[in-house]
């Protein structure tokens, strides 16, 4: 597999096009299926699938992998974190932003 660092975001968005689009087929679900069960317009998904739309909204990309069944695929993505000592306060609290000193 190639390094996905070396790819632009544009690039990206096309490969994921490509990925989504055999997920589609092997889900055995034309675009026109997908729009309708996903309610993305039918353009929206061709110019995603052929590498032509640029870029999606998340929430897109979302209801999109909802619909070929792949919602859980957001874990490897994202996965979720154990504590880290080192993101707790005083009192055993969880520090919500990350601050830099002034110095």
């Amino acid at each position: 597999m190639a390094n996905l660092y070396e790819y632009s975001t544009p690039e990206l968005v096309r490969l994921l096009g490509e990925r989504f689009k055999e997920y589609r087929m092997r889900c055995n679900l034309t675009q026109k299926e997908v729009a309708e069960q996903s309610g993305i317009g039918l353009t929206t998904i061709h110019k995603f699938e052929n590498g032509t739309a640029g870029n999606i909204s998340l929430s897109t990309f979302i209801q999109l992998l909802k619909v070929v069944g792949r919602i859980d695929a957001m874990d490897n993505l994202l996965p979720t974190l154990p504590e880290s000592p080192y993101l707790k306060r005083r009192g055993d609290k969880k520090a919500e932003r990350v601050r830099h000193s002034n110095s």
